[in-house]
């Protein structure tokens, strides 16, 4: 018989971000998803550096820090003194050697499954785009319509600009 997840996998996927080329989660969800707080995971993290070289955690850079701010809005990351560490998925698998609460363990057993979720859809996309390449060589002009329609749905959406809030002086129309 199968539990459930004490955490649900897209809660998981949502905070999941691309910096540095590499897929990484940030000290303060895994904190949220392990219900401690971040300065107690930063801590216990700090007692351990060593088993956290640069391929597992990095700080957030300067320029990578206001990028997520803007993203997100100054209120979620906002009220912090340091820069946010960011855990690649080796990184997340060793904090379960460092946080030893039952939560923790099964936390980072759903996360460990999202990222494999993660990799087998990009895996997929690959595969998929590859196939498509060959469908396009094979068949003539006529489908070039329904092959580029495909290709734009396999694309990820692009962020869309936020609209400025609040008064704006008179304009010259």
């Amino acid at each position: 018989m199968s539990q459930k997840p004490i955490v649900p996998a897209e809660q998981i996927e949502n905070r999941i971000y691309l910096l540095r080329g590499q897929r990484v989660m940030l000290d303060d969800d895994l904190a949220i998803l392990y219900e401690v707080e971040t300065k107690v995971l930063n801590r216990s993290v700090k007692r351990n550096l060593r088993r956290f070289p640069e391929d597992f955690m990095f700080q957030l850079s300067t320029k990578e820090f206001e990028s997520l701010r803007c993203q997100f809005g100054t209120s979620k990351r906002g009220g912090r003194r340091y820069h946010p560490y960011a855990f690649t998925e080796q990184g997340v698998a060793m904090l379960s050697s460092v946080l030893h609460s039952k939560r923790a363990i099964q936390v980072n057993i759903e996360i460990m499954r999202a990222f494999v979720r993660l990799r087998q859809m990009l895996a997929s996309n690959v595969d998929l785009a590859r196939k498509l390449a060959a469908l396009e060589r094979k068949y003539d002009a006529q489908f070039r319509v329904v092959f580029d329609a495909i290709r734009e749905l396999m694309t990820p959406p692009v962020p869309k600009k936020k609209r400025s809030i609040g008064f704006a002086p008179w304009e010259d129309k």
